[in-house]
């Protein structure tokens, strides 16, 4: 007997609705977990900006995030978790559907021309509002590359409190503080002899103050989730709640945010689920934060129109997966392009614009990254390590092969080391499946790549200048900024630095505003 594809459909929607149902426990590292099987949870979703796992609980020097830890504790920590992108619209537009940016057509950070969702995709907020749950977004940012992209389409509120007496909730909270810049925390000031730079950074105290600047600002945001975390206690809610915390793509740092680097895509992810989950677990699964999204639907016993890029952290999926995937296309108007693969102990990058350098042009990074300056300069004199030197090359390999186990900084590239060259390819196979077949990868256009668009030197004394000069001349939101390199001269770079001194330096009760590089700021709208 021939059963209809239709027909086939409607059985394996009854299947995973009846399995989501009766399934009563799973395995996570050894230990027992317990899904329910009659109220539906709340879900609290916290993010976090820009930050990488530099957490106490995570083992970071320095560092005190006790709130963070607290829930860590309380649940399950992941020690190797990973978004899908390095930069927050692309990593948020995923983390709202489920799936890659990519495959959404979400992938180009601060799209110029938003759509409506492919493939029948929808956002998750509105398949739980559907199902019954109240959401809310009790912060400002959605920063998504699709429409709809407004607060008031994608949650019906703005707080957990105003659902409906009984109604379980979906809630969304971003905490911005640890997004460039950072504030010194008064109160537990934090000494840079207690730091520990990765070995890509100059072991300066320039270096190194900016560095502790931002896990000061971590604990200043650790306080404030541990509010948050309080007030749930206090409105009784806790125990029916399942808190999810994130880190929405890596550092902003040099070779973290807007790479693919792990300072890049390695982010903190714990959950905490009072009778469900038992506490005190750290998972070495590999997991991404699309997967938070499958988890959520589960639970809330929600199907989706469309089979989730994400898999649920309860499912055996999860357990199986032996790679995870992350892609980079432009930032900003920064025109670049590259894909990943990862496993435990292997990362392969490929890099589809390999002609560009890394530290091409762009406007936020010069404007907001002062070890940017200090490296640059550094580097035009000589004084950096191979290492340290190498992410300042006028070009780039077109694949970069890391050893994570002897080399877990990323500052090796072993894919000309004949050693290598079968783990080379059989990572090379399955990141283009991956493209070709999940993400359906578009690539890189002729007019993306604009080459001969611009002099083929920079006739001003920084690049920042000369886009901020010919802002009239040329569309930039289409041919991009040129990639001249250096973007400036060493006497332009060491301007900028000493802009930058005091602001570093500052006293943690002292108000110093950040500055302003010349040309680096965004015009203001009229």
């Amino acid at each position: 007997m021939r059963i209809s594809i239709k027909t086939m459909k409607s059985i394996q929607i009854i299947l995973g609705i009846w399995f989501s149902t009766v399934l009563q426990a799973v395995e996570t590292d050894s230990n027992s977990t317990t899904l329910p099987t009659q109220d539906r949870p709340n879900v609290l979703w916290i993010c976090i900006e820009d930050w990488s796992p530099d957490l106490s609980c995570y083992g970071t020097a320095g560092v005190h995030t006790p709130y963070v830890d607290k829930l860590a504790s309380e649940g399950i920590r992941y020690e190797w978790a990973f978004t899908t992108s390095p930069v927050c619209s692309t990593s948020r537009s995923a983390m709202m559907t489920g799936f890659h940016q990519n495959y959404i057509r979400a992938n180009q950070h601060r799209e110029n021309n938003k759509q409506p969702l492919p493939h029948g995709v929808r956002p998750i907020p509105h398949l739980l509002a559907e199902s019954g749950y109240f959401t809310a977004i009790m912060s400002k940012k959605t920063d998504c590359n699709f429409i709809p992209d407004k607060r008031k389409a994608l949650f019906q509120g703005t707080d957990w409190n105003q659902r409906k007496p009984g109604q379980p909730f979906f809630a969304r909270m971003t905490f911005p503080g640890t997004h460039r810049s950072w504030k010194r925390d008064p109160d537990r000031p934090i000494d840079i002899k207690d730091v520990e730079l990765p070995p890509y950074y100059p072991d300066t105290s320039f270096a190194r103050r900016d560095w502790a600047n931002g896990l000061e600002q971590m604990q200043l945001v650790d306080r404030q989730i541990g509010e948050l975390l309080t007030r749930l206690d206090k409105e009784g809610l806790a125990d029916n709640t399942i808190v999810f915390f994130i880190g929405d793509h890596g550092r902003c740092h040099i070779r973290g945010k807007q790479f693919l680097y792990d300072g890049g895509i390695r982010i903190p992810m714990i959950m905490r689920w009072p009778d469900k989950v038992k506490p005190g677990q750290v998972s070495s699964d590999l997991v991404t934060s699309i997967d938070i999204c499958a988890t959520v639907l589960e639970v809330a016993g929600v199907t989706a129109p469309v089979p989730l890029h994400g898999k649920s952290l309860f499912s055996e999926d999860i357990k199986k997966r032996r790679h995870i995937f992350a892609a980079r296309d432009k930032m900003d108007e920064t025109h670049d392009a590259m894909r990943a693969i990862r496993s435990k102990r292997f990362k392969l990058i490929q890099n589809l614009m390999p002609e560009r350098p890394w530290c091409q042009f762009n406007r936020y990074k010069e404007s907001a990254y002062p070890v940017l300056a200090e490296m640059n300069i550094l580097n035009i004199k000589g004084q950096l390590t191979p290492e340290q030197a190498r992410f300042f090359a006028p070009v780039k390999p077109r694949i970069e092969l890391f050893d994570l186990k002897s080399d877990p900084h990323e500052v090796r590239n072993v894919a000309n080391n004949p050693d290598y060259t079968m783990i080379k390819n059989e990572l090379w196979d399955q990141l283009q499946s991956w493209r070709q077949n999940v993400i359906q990868d578009q690539g890189v256009s002729t007019e993306f790549r604009a080459e001969s668009q611009f002099p083929e030197k920079c006739p001003a004394p920084t690049t920042a200048e000369w886009v901020h000069a010919n802002a009239s001349k040329y569309d930039f939101k289409k041919t991009g900024w040129p990639a001249w390199y250096p973007t400036r001269s060493l006497e332009e770079w060491e301007k900028a630095r000493n802009m930058w001194e005091p602001y570093v330096f500052r006293s943690p009760s002292a108000k110093v505003p950040r500055p302003v590089i010349p040309h680096t700021s965004r015009k203001k709208k009229k």
